[in-house]
């Protein structure tokens, strides 16, 4: 395995751990109680968007981790590589815009996550 191939398990490893965070997102964030508060589309709209974040997820780490050499020599992959390092760049930014007042560690340890993760991606496209 070479450096660019054991980056991208990397990446996949690093999206599984957001797949697994937010399949505990009912636990964490206490949701059967705090969503309760929210109208019944609005409720269902969260439940739902976050159970498709955990399907994209768990798709981009089956892709590093079944497919890294595609990933890798190919143009459809560092587009593949360039789009989700956009994405992680991009939840890094909303951050700042969404949870500006939020003075918390865990939301300055997740902008630090994010920002890992937009570099991790981009990574094997410049070496």
């Amino acid at each position: 395995m070479d450096t660019k191939q054991l980056i991208v398990l990397l990446c996949g490893l690093y999206t599984l751990g957001f797949a697994l965070f937010h399949a505990l997102f009912w636990r964490i964030f206490n949701w059967e109680k705090e969503l309760a508060k929210l109208s019944a589309p609005n409720r269902a709209i969260m439940q739902i968007f976050n159970t498709r974040i955990i399907y994209l997820a768990l798709f981009v780490a089956y892709v590093c981790f079944f497919y890294p050499d595609d990933l890798l020599q190919t143009r459809l992959g560092m587009v593949f590589l360039a789009g989700f390092s956009l994405f992680w760049f991009g939840r890094f930014l909303e951050q700042f815009i969404f949870l500006r007042k939020v003075n918390h560690w865990m939301v300055h340890f997740l902008t630090v996550i994010f920002l890992l993760g937009a570099g991790l991606f981009a990574l094997p496209i410049f070496l």
